[in-house]
């Protein structure tokens, strides 16, 4: 590859990143804690790549310039290089979409990280109020690992996206330590059908209680809920719970 398609590449990388970083596109991909480092990154490929080219510029004006036939030669050679721009464009123009049904399909829901805190320590008690909001995550480590049943009786509202697997209807969110390729699924059943006309993917908040009992390591730790009210809901900037 030559040193401008090199540099240029460098300049279009950096400022993908940049620009995803400023619009919130970066969230689909690491945590909000990563977006410092990301501009950060983006701004130094940037510089390094400006600085690259404005080098060369001037060290090519103190050369003798290469016969036409040559340069013709490495002009030719160097296009194949260029394909190389297409991912990079790609990214800095079009933004792939946060991960969704497909990976909750592919991917066995497990219990939350949270969860192996409840041999050591009790789950607090739930907020007071008619309906508490709760995220998924934490909903599910109460339904499979809370021995005093905080969640029994109590009307929660929990937002995620459809899944439909299995004959089922599943409520499900991503969660990721670090960036979506460690993401795991946690997943809610839902009862009663009303769900199961909505489209895979579309985002929902649900109303409702508990199944107790429902959420077992056999079952990959997807408790029952019996939904009160289902809404659509917008997709969140912040696709992924922590």
């Amino acid at each position: 590859m030559k040193r401008e398609t090199q540099n240029i590449l460098l300049i279009l990388l950096g400022g993908a990143l940049v620009k995803i970083a400023a619009n919130g596109d970066y969230l689909r991909y690491v945590k909000p804690a990563q977006q410092p480092w990301i501009i950060a990154g983006g701004a130094v490929m940037v510089v390094l790549g400006a600085v690259a080219i404005v080098r060369d510029l001037v060290a090519s004006r103190r050369t003798v310039p290469e016969e036409h036939d040559e340069h013709d030669d490495h002009a030719h050679s160097a296009r194949p290089a260029w394909l190389l721009l297409v991912p990079v464009l790609a990214v800095f123009l079009v933004a792939p979409p946060a991960l969704g049904a497909d990976s909750v399909i592919r991917t066995e829901a497990r219990a939350p990280a949270s969860a192996a805190v409840a041999n050591a320590a009790a789950f607090p008690p739930l907020p007071v109020g008619n309906v508490v909001p709760l995220t998924v995550n934490d909903f599910v480590s109460r339904a499979g690992w809370d021995s005093a049943g905080t969640l029994n009786g109590r009307t929660v509202s929990l937002t995620g996206f459809v899944v439909h697997t299995d004959g089922s209807t599943l409520l499900a969110r991503l969660v990721i330590s670090c960036c979506a390729a460690d993401a795991f699924p946690v997943t809610v059943r839902l009862r009663g059908g009303e769900a199961d006309h909505l489209a895979s993917d579309a985002w929902i908040q649900v109303t409702g209680e508990v199944v107790p009992g429902t959420a077992t390591k056999d079952n990959s730790y997807t408790p029952d809920f019996t939904p009160a009210s289902i809404t659509p809901v917008p997709t969140p900037k912040d696709p992924y719970e922590y």
